[in-house]
């Protein structure tokens, strides 16, 4: 099964779900990856890459100065040529953002996927059409899968076909850190108790409560991994107990979270976080770290009624919360982490997704032959 993804993510920036996803769909069959354009002073080109696990990056590098009729009308004429080039021609049309709809509504795959991974229109510089295309989007797509159980609720309306699948885990990766000994260098030197979070650090953190704990409680010391965005990094808090270490591989945060004492969801309680489903839950529990976070819903349902995370919202719950794990024994927290863990994987998400593709591709097939003996 050939996939042709259209993404608003880059795939080098953070290691999340659509690679997670695409990166075993590689196993089944061929996947294009397309990006949003870049800008450049030449003609305008598709550029394609290979990265790991067989995933082929597609990026429109387009003219500088081009009019927006003019990109759209570019990536309109190219895909499809580049569909050709590659003998892609049974493929599943796989939508991480409504806003490609503006260039592939001329193409013609099995099935069309929506991945509704987040609120988009909630996030900072969301276009104005988005809610529009969106309302498109689930006109013309097949199956839509949804990032969470409130993003679920949220759309179940909206469509015939609407599935949860919230955020999972590659447990094997993240249990690494219940055994790594050695520190990285940018970390061993950062005092204990470490506090930590990885993820992009953008609007969507609660960047008074991070400065409110770490003014709190100046022996303990926050951890901060990941890339920033759409934020002015001059703006972060600052203070001698506050680290914010960077982006690092996928491959490196399980040496990272291997010396944390507890692991961290520092979310506002904004419109950007009301139906975020954050993957980093489960990994934080792979990895054997107690989780403190505050009260976004797809945490509290299942990992707060389950007593697998801490949940606060105020400086002084959240202190609380942390000064709790710190003193708790690990064991019980452990076995029940475990338990919790066997249900989830990004393996069986992948499969039941896959489940409801070929249910929808061989549905297609049974009334074209339905049709095609009527007509004959």
């Amino acid at each position: 099964m050939d996939i042709v993804c259209v993404s608003h993510l880059r795939w080098d920036f953070v290691f999340q779900r659509p690679q997670h996803l695409l990166s075993r769909a590689c196993r089944q069959g061929r996947v294009l990856y397309i990006e949003e354009p870049v800008f450049d002073d030449g003609p305008s080109r598709l550029t394609i890459a290979d990265r790991e696990h067989g995933v082929q990056v597609v990026v429109p590098v387009l003219e500088r100065g081009l009019s927006l009729q003019a990109q759209q009308q570019f990536q309109t004429t190219e895909i499809p040529k580049l569909l050709c080039d590659h003998n892609i021609t049974d493929y599943i049309l796989w939508y991480y953002t409504p806003m490609a709809l503006s260039f592939t509504t001329a193409l013609k795959p099995l099935a069309v996927v929506y991945d509704c991974m987040d609120e988009l229109s909630a996030f900072a510089g969301a276009p104005e059409s988005l809610r529009e295309l969106e309302h498109e989007l689930f006109r013309c797509a097949d199956v839509v899968f949804t990032g969470g159980q409130s993003l679920y609720e949220a759309k179940r309306s909206r469509h015939a076909n609407v599935h949860a699948f919230p955020s999972s885990v590659d447990v094997a990766h993240f249990a690494k850190a219940r055994a790594i000994g050695a520190e990285p260098a940018d970390q061993a030197n950062v005092g204990r108790p470490r506090i930590g979070f990885f993820g992009v650090i953008d609007e969507r953190m609660d960047y008074p409560l991070l400065a409110g704990v770490a003014a709190a409680r100046p022996e303990w010391h926050l951890v901060l991994i990941g890339p920033t965005a759409k934020v002015d990094p001059a703006s972060l808090p600052s203070a001698p107990n506050i680290h914010f270490l960077g982006p690092k591989p996928y491959a490196a945060l399980p040496s990272y979270i291997a010396g944390w004492d507890v692991a961290m969801l520092p979310f506002a309680r904004n419109e950007a976080t009301r139906f975020i489903s954050p993957t980093k839950t489960p990994e934080y529990l792979a990895a054997g770290k107690p989780v403190v976070s505050t009260s976004i819903r797809d945490v509290v349902r299942p990992y707060g009624q389950q007593g697998l995370a801490r949940i606060a919202d105020t400086v002084d719950d959240f202190v609380a919360a942390i000064q709790a794990a710190l003193k708790e024994k690990p064991a019980e927290r452990l076995r029940a982490a475990d338990a919790f863990l066997t249900h989830t994987s990004w393996e069986g998400t992948w499969t039941r997704m896959r489940q409801q593709i070929d249910e929808i591709i061989a549905g297609r097939m049974r009334r074209d032959g339905r049709r095609a003996v009527s007509a004959s």
